[in-house]
Parts: structure tokens; sequence; C-alpha cells
């Protein structure tokens, strides 16, 4: 049988091999069952771009906090940090967002892929695409031919993730989207923090949302690693949760509405 394939989505200053160091022990976990598909985003960052995005964090941040320490100045390509959008001040834009979509499009031409797997921006692109794939009319250069690039996706795995506000994600996002969503949260997030995380629960019609005790990463200890190797073998089935108790909350439309972002 074939190895089932998860587009894996870095976060903003990482890049796909950042990111792939950063989940070396799921790619372990998974083994020869699950393939992780690492993709760099198409936009290289500048200082400037950096200094943006430090400056409209809840915090004073830094290319750590973000999860992107081995980013920097260095001229190694391979630490260069990368984006799926420019970020904007008002965060009302997503400049580049449609080259980032044009990307992930070509991808899902080639090749036949279960889910997508996002960590913080990453998260936010998840999500949009797993939504477009939804309803891909809404946003004519993603089709070819006319038609899907790739049917829907069976799951999306949004860990750190938040919902990207402009005119595009609007068209593709809302009202909802109902592919089935896997949101990693960490309870001590100051980069994506708990309102800010809500904005995409508000929008996800079959979630299921998992609180770790951590901040800005995706959980690595074995019960999550078993957990998220269980979860995307079978992602609508009775997976236990890696963290049993009321923090965890199960993939059904009868989840409590979380509070709408101010």
């Amino acid at each position: 049988m074939a190895a089932k394939k998860v587009l894996m989505l870095h976060g903003y200053a990482q890049n796909a091999h950042i990111f792939s160091k950063r989940m070396g022990a799921l790619r372990k976990a998974c083994g020869k069952d699950i393939e992780l598909v690492f993709v760099d985003g198409p936009h290289v960052l500048s200082p400037a771009d950096l200094a943006e995005a430090f400056q409209t964090s809840s915090q004073s941040s830094s290319l750590d906090d973000l999860g992107a320490s081995e980013a920097g100045a260095e001229t190694d390509p391979a630490l260069a940090p990368r984006g799926w959008w420019h970020v904007d001040a008002t965060r009302t834009k997503t400049p580049g967002l449609e080259d980032s979509i044009l990307l992930i499009r070509d991808y899902l031409i080639k090749d036949h892929y279960e889910g997508i797997f996002g960590f913080s921006q990453g998260a936010g692109m998840a999500t949009i695409i797993a939504a477009l794939l939804e309803r891909p009319e809404v946003f004519p250069p993603f089709l070819v031919d006319g038609k899907p690039p790739h049917p829907p996706l069976t799951f999306c795995i949004s860990a750190a993730g938040f919902r990207p506000y402009s005119l595009l994600c609007d068209t593709i996002l809302l009202p909802s989207f109902s592919t089935p969503t896997l949101h990693i949260l960490g309870k001590n997030d100051v980069i994506v923090v708990e309102e800010r995380s809500k904005s995409i629960l508000d929008i996800s019609d079959n979630k299921r949302v998992e609180y770790h005790d951590g901040g800005h990463f995706v959980p690595s200890k074995a019960n999550w690693r078993n957990f998220l190797k269980a979860y995307i073998k079978d992602p609508l089935g009775n997976v236990p949760s890696p963290t049993p108790g009321p923090e965890s909350q199960p993939a059904s439309g009868t989840v409590t509405p979380a509070t709408p972002a101010q």
C-alpha cells in the first residue's frame, strides 16, 4: 500500500528545511506509512519583513519565539526565512498570498495528498487550501482548465493557527469551511494568543481541538507523536486525546462556539 502523503507548511520565518528538522521525531514515528512533504513558502523574508512581524505580535518577539532560531542573516539558502504572505501591520491584507496558493496548486496537480498540516502562518495557509478545495471556483486562477486541481482533502491539521484577514481570505474562508480539521493550541502561546486562535475555530465547522501546556510550537513528546500518527491514519476515527481531560474537545459540530476575536 502506498504511503499517505501530507503537505507540510512551515511557520512564518521558517522554511521547509527548518520545519522538517523540527518535525523529525514525527517523521520518524510515521515510518513508511506516511510521507510528510515539506514545502518552501515562495517569499524570502527581508529584515524589514521580520521587523514588521515583531512589531505586530502580542509582545516583543524574536526568531526563536517564531520557532525559527536557525533562520537569519546566514548565506545558506537552506536557512533563509520564508513566508506564505508578507505580514501587514493592520492584519487586514495578505500581500503575496496569491503566489503561495498557485505554488500549492502545482503540488496538488502532480500528486494525491490525504491532508495538509500547517504551523502558525502555515496553519493559516493550510486552512485556506482546505477551504479552497471545497469551493475552488471562488478563486479562478486556482483552477486547471476550469477544473479543481485536486479533490477536497480528507483532513487539515492547524497547529498554532489563526484566521488570516484580507478580501481574498474572506472570499475563500467565509462563511465557514467543513474539511475535518484538528486544531492544536498551546495554552502558553504568546505569539498566537487565545483570542486570535479562536478566530479560526469560529469558522471551522468540523473541528477537533486539542491543547498542550507549551507555547508557540508543535508538541513532539511521545504521546503527541503517537496521537498525530494515529490521527493522520484515521482522521475521522475515535483517536484518544494525547491529553485526556476537559482540555480536549471532540470532533463534532457540537463543540461550544468560541468567542469571536476582537
